[in-house]
Formats: C-alpha cells, sequence, structure tokens
C-alpha cells in the first residue's frame, strides 16, 4: 500500500483523523484534520501536532502496547470551545504498525450536560430559598414565637408567599416538561387567536387595576383561524401581557395589538401578527439575547418579589416553536419594550 493509497483512505473517514507511523511521524490526515490541526501536518512529529499531554500519552502507551484507548481534545475556534472524543487505535501496515487518531466532535454532548447540571442547580438554588424561609419560621412558631400572636400572623403571612412562590416554581417546571415534550407535534386544533387575547386581557384586567396599568387592545373585528392549542396560546398571552402590566411599573400604558393575516418574511408564509408594546423602564440591551432561557432574569431581585420564576418567557419561547412561529424582543433604557410573536396561519 502505498502513500497515496493511505491518504485516500484516511480521507475516507467522517471525521478529523490521521495515521501515524511506528517512527512517530503523521503519514497521512484527511481534510478534516489539516483544517483542525494545520495544513502542514503531514511528514511531522506528532507532538509537534497535537501537544495536549493527555493525548499524547494515549498515543505514546497505544504505541507500546498495541491497546486501543480514548480521551478527549480540547480546541477553540477563537469564540467557542469544542471538545472531541479521540479514539485511538492500533492498525497493521505493510510497513508495520501504525497508530489511526479519529476525532469526534462530542460538543452537543458537553453543552446538554452542562444545560442539564446548570438546571439542576438553579430549581435547587430557586427551591432552596423559600424552602429555608419555611423551615426557619416554623422552627421560630414552634419555639419563641410560640405564643406570640402576631408574630404568628405576620410569620404565617410571608410563609404563605414563600409557599405560593414554590408552587409557581413547580407549575411552572411543569409547564416547560409538557411544552418540551410536545414541541415537535404539530398542533391541528383549529383557534381564534382575537377570541384568545379578548378573554386573556379580560382576565388580566384586576391585575392592571392593582398596578394602575391601562391595557389597551387593538383586534381585527372578525374571527381568525389558526392551528394552535389553545391552552398553550393563551398562556404566551397570558405571560407577556401580565410580564408588561409588573414590570412596566406602576401606570404603565400596554398597548396589545394582532393584525389580520398577512404575508410575513420570516416565516416565508401568511401569519398573523401579536405586538405587546409598554412604555415602562425598559431594558437594557444586553439581556435581551439571554432573555428566553431558564431561570435567566435581568433584574432577579425584582422578578422574585414579583413573583416571578425566570421560567415564563422560556415556556413562552418553546410553544411558539411548537406553533412554528417567530417571537423577538426589543427594548430601550427609558423607552419601554415591545415583544413580537408570529404565528402562522395555515
Amino acid at each position: 500500500m502505498n502513500e497515496q493509497m493511505l491518504q485516500d483512505l484516511v480521507e475516507a473517514i467522517p471525521m478529523p483523523a490521521i495515521l501515524i507511523r511506528m517512527n512517530e511521524r503523521i503519514e497521512a490526515a484527511n481534510a478534516e484534520a489539516r483544517k483542525l490541526l494545520g495544513e502542514a501536518i503531514v511528514q511531522r512529529h506528532f507532538i509537534t501536532a497535537l501537544r495536549q499531554p493527555v493525548l499524547l500519552d494515549a498515543i505514546e502507551a497505544t504505541q507500546k502496547d498495541g491497546k486501543p484507548r480514548k480521551t478527549d481534545y480540547l480546541t477553540n475556534d477563537g469564540r467557542n470551545d469544542t471538545t472531541f472524543r479521540v479514539t485511538v487505535r492500533p492498525v497493521s501496515l505493510p510497513s508495520g504498525r501504525g497508530t489511526l487518531i479519529c476525532f469526534e466532535d462530542i460538543t452537543h454532548l458537553e453543552k446538554a450536560g452542562q444545560m442539564r447540571r446548570d438546571f439542576v442547580a438553579n430549581v435547587s438554588h430557586e427551591l432552596r430559598t423559600p424552602l429555608t424561609a419555611l423551615i426557619g419560621f416554623i422552627e421560630t412558631l414552634k419555639g419563641p414565637a410560640k405564643n406570640d400572636t402576631a408574630a404568628l400572623e405576620r410569620f404565617l403571612t410571608i410563609m404563605d408567599s414563600e409557599a405560593g412562590r414554590m408552587n409557581r416554581l413547580v407549575g411552572d417546571l411543569l409547564s416547560l416538561s409538557r411544552v418540551e415534550a410536545d414541541e415537535r407535534v404539530r398542533p391541528t386544533d383549529p383557534v381564534d387567536p382575537v377570541a384568545l387575547i379578548s378573554s386573556t386581557v379580560n382576565g388580566l384586567m384586576p391585575v392592571a387595576e392593582s398596578c394602575k396599568a391601562s391595557v389597551t387592545l387593538d383586534v381585527p373585528s372578525k374571527p381568525i383561524r389558526i392551528l394552535g392549542d389553545s391552552d398553550q396560546l393563551r398562556q404566551v398571552f397570558t405571560n407577556l401581557i401580565e410580564n408588561a402590566i409588573k414590570y412596566g411599573g406602576t401606570g404603565v400604558n400596554v398597548a396589545v395589538s394582532l393584525t389580520e393575516p398577512t404575508y410575513e418574511s420570516r416565516l416565508r408564509g401568511q401569519a398573523v401578527r401579536l405586538t405587546v408594546r409598554d412604555n415602562g423602564p425598559g431594558i437594557d440591551e444586553v439581556h435581551l439575547p439571554r432573555l428566553t432561557e431558564r431561570f435567566y432574569r435581568a433584574d432577579s431581585h425584582r422578578s422574585r418579589h414579583l413573583g416571578g420564576t425566570g421560567l415564563g418567557l422560556a415556556i413562552v419561547k418553546h410553544i411558539v416553536n411548537r406553533h412554528r412561529g417567530r417571537m423577538w424582543i426589543e427594548s430601550t433604557l427609558g423607552q419601554g419594550t415591545k415583544i413580537t410573536v408570529l404565528l402562522r396561519v395555515d
């Protein structure tokens, strides 16, 4: 087998791969490997091309005992970290024994694992805070404040608030789980978004009155038919409008509008456009790209004070994705916030 045949064989491997001879020189490398490690790696000593000690140790051990090994190779393209699972295997060549090194990109698995770890950590933190408060108040009521009527009333009020916070968090976690499970299942029921938005606004009027907010509604005069999940869409409308009322501040003006079906280039088809706009304090633009992440809050203290769980916009994002729609948030400090949702008309 000549050098060209070895190169062709390595080129056929559908991932970065290099072949090292017993003289420790790189005999062949496919295009993916050259892109990863450098165009001029062929005929170089493998130590100068790979450099990372853990991988070098694995290669040297396999060259000595002929046993396959696995390890990780970490790199960075200037913007993102990339993790490769590297397989080191001995191969037989006409001129002697060699070592084949293959790099499998497992970055997506690492990111998924990190997301799971972050999610568990965030849930634990969110639950521990009210639980700690409840345990402390219970111990106080069983001990020093056992016969203190004034303290009993004050503590029970706080305990009720903390228990409600935990209940909302568990409810949002269950909602998020259900939405994620159904995200790839397209809804097929006919829904009238005009009626849904109108009833949602009417249902939120007590909240608006308690915040001294005004809500204006501009919707088409006739029903519109789209395919959707009415409960989930109501959840979207409720979350967006309630957020505008609560986080807009006392006396905020919230404008809710829904357009007639029209062609939307973002969806390449007919869609209705829901807009929820407020004239509140606005959100710093540095927060906008992350607002739909789980547990991300632009103002953690204020969000918790108002009963937020940090999951509302994450739920909205998944529901909109399930309906093959689009959502984006625009905001300027001191000038309010505008959230736009596009929903397909099928």
